[in-house]
């Protein structure tokens, strides 16, 4: 294997670079024939690879373009013999592979059929390469060979086509200051691993439209209340990316556990975030104060509990917003339900948030569309 590293300071970190070769291309139904992997840290560059029994016959066209065929890899060990030694060795290490939503995909399925979890962060050199060489037409592994004079051993097997891959980062970091190559590795760096126990599978249950989302801490305790008409991308820009402020770093190491709920439209989200702080107090939201001038405990100028319609942009489902006396105590899908929402539960007092979001709008003349604000009693 080529794996010159004079004139290349190792990196800190352990990283891997991994290549696979699969019976086929579709996730779920094709199986791993071979693994291969180059680990690069501190300590030096190590090489290992094994060829993998699929306990499925090989396609001869795929045979063809790797050379693997069903008589070597009959006696091969099979991905579950594996599994527990594959994850120890790549566990913690960023995961870089090219076209690497195959490789990672393939292995995060095989995983988690044996009941393991796999979620290291992942960077993928074909768009690695596209952020450095913007103006070159192509980034498969054979262009990479040519154009920066990679040395194959072979092609299409899996430590070989892993060992390119190295070659390729040693010559991106020759090739460019260490800021450049940092602002790209930040840039195409896909954080599976966010904070602490929140990682990519959770942020993506996220809703991705409006909502409100509460930050838990260790012991549960409230850390942070938020709301966004984008509330996934919201909660992720906490959490990972190059550009966060001081406060989102310190904030993120804290973080255990995500709360959040989809709220139908960007008044529901500002409500629903109100009623949290107002009822968590969590340690990193500010505590609203009354302005000069403002009422607090102001006149409710309804008889009761009144429902506020709101439909989400995106979908066109309808939500209603039930608010007495100042205080959000909750949505519904329908007027029955809110109906409903407002006779079982009681408004406690006055929620200074909640009577400035709606104050505001109703000063602007509701009802407007898309919102419609009226007296549960005249809706039936």
């Amino acid at each position: 294997m080529h794996s010159d590293s004079s004139r290349f300071t190792l990196p800190a970190e352990p990283i891997v670079f991994v290549d696979l070769e699969t019976t086929g291309g579709t996730f779920g139904v094709d199986r791993i024939t071979e693994i291969g992997i180059v680990e690069v840290g501190p300590q030096g560059v190590s090489q290992w690879t094994s060829l993998v029994n699929p306990q499925r016959s090989i396609p001869a066209f795929v045979q063809q373009l790797t050379g693997i065929n069903d008589a070597m890899v009959r006696n091969a060990p099979t991905f579950d013999q594996l599994a527990t030694n594959l994850l120890e060795r790549m566990s913690g290490r960023l995961f870089i592979a090219h076209n690497a939503h195959f490789d990672h995909g393939f292995l995060k399925g095989e995983f988690k059929r044996v009941g393991l979890r796999f979620v290291p962060d992942v960077l993928c050199t074909v768009q690695l390469s596209r952020a450095v060489y913007p103006s070159e037409a192509r980034h498969g592994l054979d262009a990479l060979v040519q154009r920066h004079a990679l040395v194959p051993s072979a092609r299409h097997r899996a430590l070989a086509d892993a060992d390119l891959l190295w070659q390729f980062w040693q010559h991106l970091h020759r090739a460019h200051a260490p800021e450049v190559m940092q602002a790209h590795l930040e840039r195409v760096t896909r954080r599976f691993q966010l904070a602490a126990h929140i990682d990519e599978d959770t942020i993506e249950r996220i809703p991705a439209g409006c909502g409100a989302y509460v930050f838990h801490g260790d012991d549960d305790a409230p850390l942070y209340v938020g709301r966004s008409v984008r509330l996934r991308q919201r909660v992720r820009s906490h959490l990972v990316g190059p550009k966060r402020s001081a406060k989102d770093l310190r904030l993120a190491s804290l973080v255990r556990r995500v709360e959040y709920k989809a709220t139908g439209g960007e008044i529901g989200a500002m409500l629903s975030e109100a009623q949290w702080i107002a009822a968590l107090r969590p340690a990193h939201n500010r505590v609203p104060k009354p302005r000069s001038g403002e009422a607090r405990g102001a006149p409710w100028p309804y008889a009761g509990a009144i429902a506020v319609e709101e439909r989400d942009a995106e979908s066109g489902r309808r939500v209603w917003h039930v608010v007495n006396r100042w205080q959000y105590l909750g949505s519904a899908d329908s007027l029955d339900a809110a109906a409903a929402l407002s006779a079982g539960v009681a408004a406690l007092g006055f929620e200074l948030t909640t009577y400035r979001i709606l104050s505001e709008r109703l000063a602007r003349g509701l009802p407007v569309t898309p919102l419609d604000i009226r007296p549960l009693a005249a809706a039936f």
